[in-house]
C-alpha cells in the first residue's frame, strides 16, 4: 500500500550484525532497501535498492547462500527458504552453481503458489534483475567486490564503498 506510514522491514543476523530488507512504500518512491548494519557501526551499510533506480548486486551466490543457510535459532527470520527469498533481489551472479535452481525451486515450491517453481527458479537465475549478472572476484587484500556498473561492491565506481566498508561487509557475509 503506497503511502502507509509503516515500512515492513525484515531482519536476518549476520556476522558481527544484521543485514535488514526495508520495503520502501512512499507515493512515487516504492522500493526495496538491503542496508547492512555492523554492531560496532552507528549507521548502516546500503548495499543495494531494488526501485526505479536500482543499486546493486549486493550477494554473490555463496553469500546468499550463506547468508539464507546460517541464521541462527531465535532470528527474527528463521526459515532459511524466507531468507533466500527475501535476499534474492539483491543477489547477481555469472558464476551460479548448477545446483542453484535446484535450491531455489524448493524455496518456491515451499513458500509460493507458483505453477512451476522449476521453470520460475530457472528463469530467475538466468535473468537476475535489473544488475544481471556480474562477475565476482576476492582481492588480494580478501575483499569480495564485483564488476557491477550499479555496484556499491565495485571498487571502479566512483560511489563505491571504502576499503574499509568493503572488509567490514566481506567478513559480515562469510560464515
Amino acid at each position: 500500500m503506497s503511502g502507509h506510514p509503516t515500512w515492513p522491514a525484515f531482519t536476518v543476523p549476520v556476522n558481527g550484525g544484521r543485514l535488514h530488507i526495508v520495503h520502501r512504500n512512499l507515493e512515487g518512491g516504492a522500493g526495496t532497501d538491503y542496508l547492512l548494519h555492523h554492531a560496532d557501526r552507528d549507521r548502516a551499510e546500503l548495499l543495494a535498492r531494488v526501485d526505479g533506480h536500482f543499486m546493486g548486486p549486493a550477494l554473490s551466490w555463496p553469500e546468499l547462500m550463506a547468508v539464507a543457510d546460517n541464521g541462527p535459532t531465535g532470528c527474527p527470520t528463521t526459515n532459511p527458504d524466507h531468507r533466500l527469498l527475501l535476499l534474492l533481489p539483491a543477489f547477481g551472479d555469472a558464476d551460479v552453481p548448477v545446483e542453484a535452481a535446484a535450491r531455489l525451486a524448493t524455496a518456491l515450491r515451499a513458500l509460493t503458489a507458483v505453477d512451476d517453481p522449476d521453470r520460475l527458479a530457472v528463469a530467475l537465475l538466468e535473468d537476475q534483475g535489473p544488475c544481471g549478472p556480474v562477475r565476482w572476484r576476492t582481492t588480494g587484500k580478501g575483499l569480495r567486490i564485483n564488476g557491477g556498473g550499479h555496484s556499491y561492491r565495485n571498487p571502479a565506481n566512483g560511489f563505491a564503498l571504502t576499503a574499509d566498508r568493503l572488509a567490514r561487509v566481506t567478513a559480515a557475509l562469510t560464515f
